[in-house]
């Protein structure tokens, strides 16, 4: 690690383009290609703004706090003092889409006391690296009061235009929106077409958009506005001005409309600005993971583990079975039952098929009493996480799954009642200890309990960190579905393997689904602030399968659910659909049970938010490569180079790709698989089908291969 203070490269200057006034703070990047200007006026007013390779990405912005108590607004400061600092250090995650990720930026700290007359000391510091900004507000120890409540954060994003944005309403609740893609001065989060079929919608303005919110300027630069870091504090949306089209920060409310409360010392989260001009490089960008803190969880390494998992839960989706022992189905308002899900008997078929095939867990849902009255009823005490339904036997269970080699995984449904689920989380922990569960799948479907409380608000992003915490104790790993957006804190807590947070494929077995564009946009948004449990995998497209009366349907192509096991992120990844559909096709179903859940380096080949994603990644602690290529609605021909390849090995290319007559609605389960020799030379041909994707393994070929396979042209 190198980290030292900078002394010649701050100065007040002026920068480059309009003069803003009065005193400037200039600073760049390592890399030079990232300018950072901090304004401090003579009226007290302190503004920012960012350039990239001299053009402006962020225009003159505010900063400062409106304070509840004490009621006073952080708006006017007087600098006292500024400091500098360079750091250059390579860290190693416990899991992740690389090894090795290095930590490059120039700091800049300001230290200012409000000009009112409150006194209250406010420091602001700004991280600059190669692939973009981070700022934070500090509150240090002040020299009176050290309590606050904060009315609002005013922290401003200047955008220079009338930008393209892939976006979605500023909701208090829910991130399972289908994606908008506008202009700016399109952005109306009041209009009709979202399709948001759980949570009642909770908006502060119509022109209110979350992040993480993805841009692209008219000149070509890819602009990514996000947070990192989000402890003990509410979730930021962005409220546009459409005239200016500045945004301006908003924060989550609790209850009676207060945002957050503060002893300090105290640091908010970081707000983010990745920039690139190229989109290749936004999704490269390391600049969240890097801002949040090192792992707190001791010994992670020994037993957090990446991994697949089937489970007894998409058979629930296409109404083959129930969550509830009655066998009522959630939703529906016809008196049909279809059988219990989750019993001994069926769990022991999943644990089978999952022994047979190499993959290390099986979910659970529908296991413990309750679901009969849970959905929607804003009750206080529906589950208590350890007493089972009578046709599940935790225990023979336990046995039967250590015997085969595979972990049951837990599932925890609060139906939203937080303050239920607190109660119970020593004893349900205790419980999974005992009977060999090592991870849990956490829900918060419905309204918060304590009433008033949201999402996304302080009190339970409190909440889900405190679950982080707790389950690291016990040992657990932890995958959170209705959570706030993840904003990188699986650094800090690496047994937080994943998050839902976002419109997963679970919407395509009973809404009108995600239009074959979503899985193009998701990298850009969603999961930029951490990895989504997205459960892809599904082979059987149309859900007329299961019941002819039903539309609904996946909106892609069977070889694009393999490919998202490659650009749709996750340590903790599901073979979503059924055993059966599986074992129907298990040419296909290869590609799932090889493809690597962790990783020693990751390439973005080529991507365009909206458009399409291509990724190449290489398995941890192995020779191995997975490559995943998708589209949205249109049919695209790629040419890609496999130069990431080591020069001096030849591999077989198992290549899974959609049919020349595939297509994501007329005929979407058509797929081919072949083999080739490549090497580090080879320039591979994608054709993906509308709505389609290429999947393919590349491992070192061995010497029979050498002589099987023909080299690919």
């Amino acid at each position: 690690m190198v980290a030292k203070r900078l002394l010649l490269l701050l100065a007040f200057a002026g920068l480059a383009g309009p003069v803003l006034a009065d005193n400037s703070l200039t600073i760049s990047s390592p890399n030079q290609q990232i300018q950072l200007g901090v304004v401090h006026r003579d009226n007290g007013d302190l503004m920012y703004r960012v350039f990239y390779k001299g053009k402006a990405v962020i225009t003159p912005s505010g900063l400062g706090m409106k304070l509840n108590n004490p009621a006073v607004s952080l708006i006017k400061f007087d600098l006292q003092s500024v400091d500098s600092a360079y750091t250059d250090e390579t860290w190693t995650p416990v899991w992740g889409e690389q090894s090795r990720i290095r930590n490059n930026y120039k700091q800049l700290l300001l230290k200012l006391r409000d000009r009112s007359g409150s006194g209250i000391l406010l420091q602001i510091v700004f991280r600059v690296f190669d692939d973009g900004v981070g700022f934070r507000y500090i509150f240090p120890q002040q020299d009176k009061l050290n309590h606050f409540i904060i009315g609002e954060e005013l922290s401003q994003f200047g955008m220079t235009g009338d930008h393209q944005a892939h976006w979605i309403p500023g909701d208090y609740d829910t991130n399972e929106y289908a994606y908008y893609h506008s202009p700016l001065s399109k952005v109306d989060a009041s209009g009709g077409g979202f399709a948001q079929e759980i949570h009642a919608k909770t908006f502060f303005d119509k022109n209110a958009v979350q992040t993480p919110l993805m841009m692209k300027t008219a000149e070509g630069l890819y602009i990514n506005l996000h947070e990192a870091a989000l402890l003990n504090y509410p979730a930021m949306n962005l409220v546009l001005n459409k005239e200016t089209f500045i945004f301006t920060a908003h924060l989550v409310p609790d209850a009676v409309g207060n945002k957050a409360y503060l002893q300090a010392p105290f640091s908010t989260p970081w707000r983010t600005v990745i920039v690139s001009d190229k989109a290749t490089e936004i999704l490269a960008s390391k600049l969240i993971l890097n801002l949040n803190e090192p792992s707190r969880v001791p010994d992670a390494d020994k037993w957090v583990k990446p991994q697949k998992m089937v489970g007894v839960w998409w058979e629930m989706h296409v109404g083959k079975s129930s969550w509830d022992y009655s066998g009522g189905q959630v939703g529906s308002q016809q008196a049909t039952r279809v059988p219990h899900g989750a019993t001994t008997a069926n769990v022991k078929r999943y644990i089978d098929f999952a022994a047979r095939h190499g993959i290390e867990g099986v979910l659970v849902e529908g296991w413990n009493t309750g679901w009969e009255d849970w959905f929607g009823q804003w009750k206080e005490d529906v589950f208590d996480f350890v007493t089972p339904y009578p046709d599940f036997n935790v225990q023979e269970l336990q046995q039967y799954a250590a015997a085969k080699g595979v972990k049951i995984i837990m599932h925890h449904e609060t139906s939203g009642s937080v303050t239920n689920y607190e109660r119970w989380m020593d004893t349900a922990y205790k419980f999974m200890n005992r009977f060999g569960y090592e991870a849990v799948k956490t829900g918060y479907v419905g309204r918060i309990i304590p009433r008033g409380e949201h999402h996304d608000g302080q009190w339970m992003v409190r909440h889900f960190e405190r679950v982080a915490a707790k389950t690291a104790q016990h040992r657990i790993m932890v995958d959170a579905h209705e959570p706030v957006r993840p904003t990188g804190l699986h650094r800090t807590y690496p047994n937080w393997l994943a998050s839902e947070a976002a419109r997963g494929n679970e919407f395509n077995a009973w809404s009108h689904g995600n239009m074959p564009d979503h899985e193009t946009i998701l990298p850009f948004t969603r999961l930029m602030g951490g990895p989504m449990d997205y459960t892809p995998g599904i082979f059987k497209i149309k859900m007329s399968y299961y019941n002819p009366s039903k539309t609904e349907q996946v909106h892609t192509t069977l070889s694009k659910q393999l490919a998202l096991y490659v650009t749709m992120y996750s340590p903790l990844q599901m073979a979503a659909d059924l055993p059966e559909n599986y074992e129907a096709r298990p040419d296909a179903f290869q590609f799932i049970k090889e493809v690597a859940v962790d990783w020693d380096d990751s390439k973005i080949l080529d991507a365009e938010p909206g458009d399409y994603v291509i990724i190449a990644r290489k398995a941890k602690g192995k020779p191995d490569w997975f490559l995943g290529a998708i589209t949205d609605e249109n049919a695209r021909n790629f040419q890609t180079a496999l130069s990431f390849l080591d020069a001096d090995k030849k591999y077989v290319a198992t290549v899974y790709r959609d049919a020349d007559n595939a297509h994501w609605k007329d005929n979407p389960e058509a797929y081919v698989i072949e083999k080739f020799l490549v090497d580090a030379k080879t320039l591979l041909k994608l054709k993906l089908a509308p709505g389609g994707g290429t999947a393919v393994s590349l491992m070192p070929a061995k010497a029979e291969e050498i002589k099987l396979y023909k080299k690919y042209k």
